[in-house]
């Protein structure tokens, strides 16, 4: 059961605010797709809600129709930007079952054959890495 009420401070909704920045990879009213600042594998993004939602559980059903569209969408992209063999979709709901920012967000990892998915450390990605595998995702998204 959920207890807890969405923490308007938490890091995503101060992304959504733009007062933290992010490498964006897709836009919309709803929806804003980002690079993982601690990428467990090239090209890791992160796609959350615009509406406030601390996960799946207390989402609003109309929130989770787009949302889950845009993950479809980004998956196929960064699948082909990144010449993945498949894609891990992650999505976590409460700390016990893993989730550490309490704002409803799904992972879209490429995968590669032979290549584990490195731990989601407190080890930031460089900058410069997260924009060009931005852009590479950008650009299969318009193609």
């Amino acid at each position: 059961m959920i207890n807890a009420a969405y923490d308007t401070n938490n890091i995503f909704a101060k992304i959504l605010r733009g007062e933290i920045p992010s490498h964006k990879v897709y836009e919309d009213d709803n929806v804003l797709a980002f690079m993982d600042v601690m990428p467990q594998a090239e090209g890791h993004v992160l796609v959350v809600p615009k509406a406030a939602s601390r996960n799946i559980l207390d989402a609003d059903p109309a929130t989770l129709g787009t949302l889950i569209a845009t993950v479809q969408r980004v998956a196929i992209a960064a699948q082909d930007a990144f010449d993945a063999d498949g894609i891990t979709i992650m999505q976590f709901n409460e700390a016990l079952a893993g989730q550490s920012v309490f704002h409803l967000h799904f992972h879209v990892i490429p995968r590669k054959e032979g290549v584990p998915l490195k731990p989601h450390s407190g080890k930031m990605e460089d900058g410069a890495v997260l924009a060009a595998n931005a852009a590479k995702i950008k650009e299969s998204l318009a193609g």
